[in-house]
């Protein structure tokens, strides 16, 4: 069985594959393709999210017991990411390639940097201090992510 590291950067993966589907979609000024890319990000995303604020990042503060450290600042990227969000659906909303665009290429940058805190230093902490109670938060993540 995969572990929270493992399953998580997967699903980043996922996202950044149908991100980049909109971009390309987008580039090409094929709305209808790029609404329909961008809402499916934006659904696996925001539920990635929720399945991180919910249940990862809690996990994580109750075994470390720091609650302004590595998690605050991920609440904080999500936030922004949030933002950037719904700049890029407006954008979608008036067809405005430029300002789609942008807000797109913010995002890739963020959540590229935010991917690698995560794979790099969250994911596997929280898979080596909950030991065998990963599997049992892991399964909570999958019916989430599902």
């Amino acid at each position: 069985m995969a572990g929270i590291h493992e399953y998580m950067s997967r699903h980043h993966e996922l996202c950044d594959g149908i991100f980049g589907r909109a971009k390309k979609a987008a580039t090409g000024n094929d709305w209808a393709g790029t609404e329909r890319d961008c809402k499916a990000f934006l659904q696996q995303i925001n539920q990635h999210i929720d399945a991180e604020e919910n249940l990862l990042f809690p996990a994580f503060e109750d075994k470390t017991g720091m609650t302004g450290g590595p998690t605050q600042v991920m609440r904080m990227e999500h936030a922004q990411l949030r933002e950037l969000f719904e700049e890029m659906l407006a954008a979608i909303g008036g067809k405005e390639a430029d300002r789609y665009l942008r807000n797109a290429d913010l995002v890739a940058a963020l959540l590229h940097e935010h991917n690698m805190k995560e794979e790099n230093i969250l994911y596997p902490m929280l898979d080596n201090l909950l030991g065998a109670e990963a599997a049992g938060l892991l399964a909570q993540v999958e019916d989430m992510l599902a």
